[in-house]
């Protein structure tokens, strides 16, 4: 190993530390990463979770900045000496990955890999990931590997462990989850109660009131002020309802990490690029960001709903003393006022309904083949 021995259980012990502090998934995979990456003192780390269609539900790099990682492209498909550790869950340990058989080839912007150290993250017979290490900070044997076996070794140690903590990581997700679809169940439940009430009564006046009109105009008259005033009451009853179901995510990690994730999400589950982007934005009142976050998944769930894009980017960012958001796509476009005539609003008019809600104006820029831009201004942030 290239610490000594104390040094070496020290950051052992630190990279162990570090990752039962996570609870998310993502911050979980990023401090593998990283602590393999320190630990063995090596150039790059990755760390790929697959998916069920021969890609990658996630993967997480270290030693590669954001601009070099966005010339990369695409995330990495599961072939080649990826493929391989993830099905047959062994360790591999190479001094040249690049002459490898099953070596397939990389991007023109990738990193150039030589030594390489790599195995499976496994929890019983599940294959979870696969982790390795490139480029070892040392000088190597000729035609060796830089990675020796204690390093192999040490690897295994934080991998059982990284097993641990990405399960943990998963349990406290999925316990999250449900716990969030309950709270909704019951809220759903509540609202169909009091609002179904509410409208059987708005019926029932109205039936009353279109009988009178024509022998009692007077006490048909006050029966239309009692529908109107059963619509004020269930209306109430919605938006109660709306703010209880406000976002969990919103109030335990903000607007900018919520977006990121769930942009993260969509980017993963589509053939289309979905990218986002937020610059020096500061917290806003909870009415304003939880209309900018509904603003946003409506327009992205548009866009890649309807437009068939290549790519969809989202941006968020001050302007003077005003926040923007701006959700752009290359896709089919279309005509406002076409969409109008038709009776289809595309979420139109939800958007422009929250937009106002939150002292906000929504602006939508479209057209046929060109695209479509829709952008939220709010005060602050």
């Amino acid at each position: 190993m290239s610490h000594g021995p104390r040094s070496g259980l020290a950051a052992v012990s630190s990279a162990l530390l570090a990752m039962s502090r996570h609870l998310e998934v993502r911050d979980v995979l990023k401090t593998i990463v990283a602590s393999a990456r320190e630990l063995l003192d090596a150039q790059y780390a990755a760390l790929g979770v697959p998916d069920d269609h021969g890609g990658f539900a996630q993967f997480v790099v270290d030693g590669v900045s954001d601009e070099q990682w966005k010339a990369i492209g695409p995330l990495p498909r599961q072939h080649g000496i990826l493929a391989s550790m993830l099905r047959e869950a062994r360790p591999e340990r190479l001094g040249d990955v690049r002459k490898d058989p099953r070596f397939e080839g990389w991007p023109s912007a990738h990193p150039d890999l030589v030594d390489f150290l790599g195995l499976p993250i496994r929890d019983g017979e599940e294959v979870m990931g696969a982790l390795f290490l490139a480029n070892k900070n040392c000088p190597k044997p000729e035609g060796g590997c830089g990675f020796t076996a204690d390093d192999e070794e040490l690897l295994g140690i934080l991998a059982q462990h990284a097993a641990i903590a990405l399960t943990n990581a998963r349990l406290y997700e999925r316990s999250r989850e449900l716990t969030i679809a309950e709270e909704r169940s019951r809220l759903a439940h509540e609202l169909h109660d009091a609002v179904s009430q509410k409208l059987f009564s708005l019926r029932l006046t109205a039936q009353a009131a279109a009988t009178l009109v024509d022998r009692d105009p007077a006490r048909a008259k006050g029966e239309l002020q009692q529908v109107a005033a059963l619509a004020a009451e269930a209306a109430e009853e919605l938006r109660a309802a709306v703010v209880e179901l406000r976002p969990a995510a919103l109030d335990e990690d903000g607007l900018v990490a919520t977006l990121r994730t769930q942009i993260q999400v969509l980017d993963r589950a589509h053939s289309a690029r979905v990218t986002f982007a937020g610059h020096g934005v500061k917290a806003l009142p909870a009415a304003q960001e939880e209309a900018l976050l509904r603003v946003a998944q409506e327009a992205l769930h548009n866009a890649l709903r309807h437009s068939s894009p290549e790519h969809v980017a989202v941006t968020l960012h001050r302007r003077g003393a005003a926040t923007v958001l701006r959700v752009t796509d290359d896709g089919s476009g279309f005509d406002p006022r076409t969409v109008r005539r038709a009776g289809r609003h595309l979420g139109l008019v939800s958007m422009r309904d929250r937009a106002n809600g939150a002292g906000g104006t929504l602006t939508v820029e479209s057209a046929p083949g060109k695209g479509t831009t829709i952008e939220m201004e709010v005060p602050g942030g």
